[in-house]
């Protein structure tokens, strides 16, 4: 991000940077400052909408935090996206050029057609030989000019049909990246990332977000009696139920091994739990059989916990609440889906 100010703005904006940092009992380091500076130069608004909401509920600024504001607004992990952003404006601005040239083209040709057509006068006219000859030169110019501007043109084209190549490309290797190899759904690093963006938007937008841990009962029993390639079938129906089930913004992801997760923004804790309920009852009522052999294995069955946002707090603190009651499921029973509110009152 750059930013044209003068220096005495620039000293003022780095004295009320500083002011907040110390209001704020936030270490006063490289990556703190820059986040604190831009919102005190208030040049980027979804920085600035963000901080005036963590602000207005008091939120307790942890060295977790902080990195995670600069991790949203000043990195971004996933190097894909930003090669993909430069090769989309190159393109665009390899198409802006191509229509210039198409413009161009057009006028040169209408110019050459006008300059034919004066020769052809000209040509009838006595006398003037040497200004006959000039404009025929001129003509001649003017038709290299036209042939020479569709071997650019053509180039351009070719430029532009490579660099939308490439973009596709980019975005192939973005998405496998962000996929799980086995399930074919999001893996945990796309997990990550969509957890902390969805975080950040439930602050922002004052709207619920509820995460759901879920675990493959027995599954480790289950990978030892039947083998590791019927275990790798059982993992791909479960996701496939899960991708099913979800819809908009919602994020299905293998959390690793038999754990998968799925984030829900803008829903609230019954909602979760009535979707939650019935991934469950979908997966339990699923048959499996060796597809090799016809062999009955038997069902699986799901224990799952679901946590709703606390605006404000860690992520690490959402995705443990989440997995506490995952682990009270397993404890108590299995094949059940348990809330956060259920812990306690237990």
């Amino acid at each position: 991000m750059e930013f044209s100010e003068s220096v005495d703005t620039a000293r003022m904006h780095a004295a009320k940077a500083l002011e907040l940092l110390d209001k704020y009992g936030i270490p006063a380091t490289p990556r703190n400052y820059a986040v604190w500076y831009t919102y005190v130069n208030d040049r980027f608004p979804d920085l600035t909408k963000t901080l005036n909401v963590l602000i207005t509920n008091k939120l307790n600024f942890t060295s977790q935090k902080n990195d995670e504001l600069y991790d949203r607004f000043f990195t971004n992990n996933d190097e894909g996206i930003a090669l993909q952003e430069t090769s989309r404006q190159i393109e665009e601005q390899v198409g802006r050029v191509l229509t210039m040239m198409g413009d161009a083209s057009g006028d040169v040709e209408d110019f050459g057609k006008s300059l034919t057509n004066r020769l052809g006068d000209i040509a009838k006219s006595s006398g003037l030989d040497s200004i006959r000859d000039a404009v025929q030169a001129l003509a001649l110019e003017t038709q290299a000019m036209q042939q020479s501007n569709a071997v650019l043109q053509e180039k351009l084209k070719q430029s532009s049909q490579e660099i939308a190549s490439l973009r596709q490309n980019l975005e192939d290797v973005q998405r496998e990246a962000m996929t799980d190899a086995l399930t074919g759904i999001a893996n945990r690093k796309m997990f990550d990332t969509t957890l902390r963006r969805r975080a950040m938007e439930a602050m922002e937008e004052g709207t619920p977000l509820c995460l759901a841990l879920t675990d493959i009962d027995f599954f480790k029993k289950f990978n030892d009696t039947y083998g590791h390639q019927t275990g790798d079938q059982v993992l791909k129906l479960v996701a496939s139920i899960l991708q099913g089930n979800v819809k908009g913004n919602d994020l299905a992801a293998r959390y690793g091994g038999e754990e998968f997760a799925v984030i829900l923004p803008r829903t609230e804790l019954p909602d979760a739990h009535t979707l939650c309920e019935k991934i469950r009852n979908a997966v339990s009522t699923k048959r499996i059989r060796n597809r090799q052999t016809g062999e009955e294995m038997g069902n699986i069955t799901l224990s799952i916990g679901i946590a709703v946002f606390r605006p404000g707090e860690a992520l690490s603190d959402f995705i443990h609440r989440s997995d506490e009651g995952l682990y009270f499921a397993k404890g108590h029973g299995r094949n059940q889906t348990v809330l956060e509110t259920q812990l306690e009152s237990a």
